[in-house]
């Protein structure tokens, strides 16, 4: 893969790579396809639209716009980060992470220094990327944020989502933002430390994973959990099982 450049997209033309990305992502639904227009309305309004690209080829985006949160002692401002997508074919190459990097420093321009989004709780990568690599927080849990979605990738599971915060001025995201990456935590890491994961997943063909047919009594010691790795192919094959799956973990998160 080539070098991939970040910039941020305010033009008619860029912004319709965008509109035409989001069919590739999330395949299956035209009503759900934030359009042009929008796009456009919002970046002149506040808003951020970041491309990131291989020479002229766009293979993800990410965009937001200003919000007000509702406290107790009044409305504050804030950047909602609505939406982030990368081509299938490029997933899993820090994208992602360079595209949040991206709007983290823009954001910090603004003057603004919160920043919000959702994110399925059963999708790891997402998870890894938004806790681990990012920094941001996670004190929110919201049923049915969406509703019945209609997308290829989301269509006939539930729409729960975890809601983040992401303080983009604390010394906590600044030192994972910067140059210096922080080592990853393994499983082995966490077996060798002598912790007891709640349960053991089976594993299914195709690399696959499930929950055990009889789960252990939850006896109040620290205990750890897996989330499925490959949730994607479930919502890929839209096996029934993936749905009764995903409806479990729901349960226990």
């Amino acid at each position: 893969m080539t070098k991939i450049n970040i910039r941020l997209l305010e033009t008619p033309e860029d912004l319709r790579l965008v509109e035409e990305l989001q069919r590739e992502v999330w395949p299956g639904s035209e009503t759900d396809v934030v359009p042009m227009h929008m796009l456009i309305t919002a970046v002149h309004n506040g808003g951020l639209v970041f491309g990131a690209f291989e020479e002229e080829k766009i293979i993800g985006f990410i965009f937001g716009f200003p919000g007000l949160e509702e406290l107790p002692d009044g409305a504050r401002a804030k950047h909602c980060s609505h939406m982030m997508g990368i081509h299938p074919n490029y997933r899993d190459h820090n994208i992602g992470f360079a595209l949040k990097r991206a709007q983290w420093q823009m954001v910090r321009h603004q003057g603004l220094d919160h920043i919000t989004w959702t994110y399925d709780p059963l999708l790891s990568r997402n998870a890894y990327l938004n806790i681990a690599k990012l920094g941001a927080v996670c004190t929110t849990y919201r049923q049915s944020e969406y509703g019945e979605m209609r997308d290829g990738l989301n269509a006939g599971l539930p729409s729960d989502r975890f809601q983040v915060d992401w303080w983009i001025n604390t010394s906590r995201v600044e030192r994972r933002l910067g140059k210096r990456s922080r080592p990853t935590l393994k499983l082995s890491h966490v077996t060798r430390s002598g912790l007891r994961p709640f349960y053991a997943l089976q594993t299914l063909s195709g690399n696959l994973v499930k929950p055990p047919e009889h789960v252990p009594t939850f006896d109040e010691r620290f205990t750890t959990r897996r989330n499925p790795q490959r949730l994607y192919r479930f919502k890929i094959k839209r096996f029934f099982s993936g749905a009764r799956l995903a409806i479990f973990y729901k349960r226990i998160i």
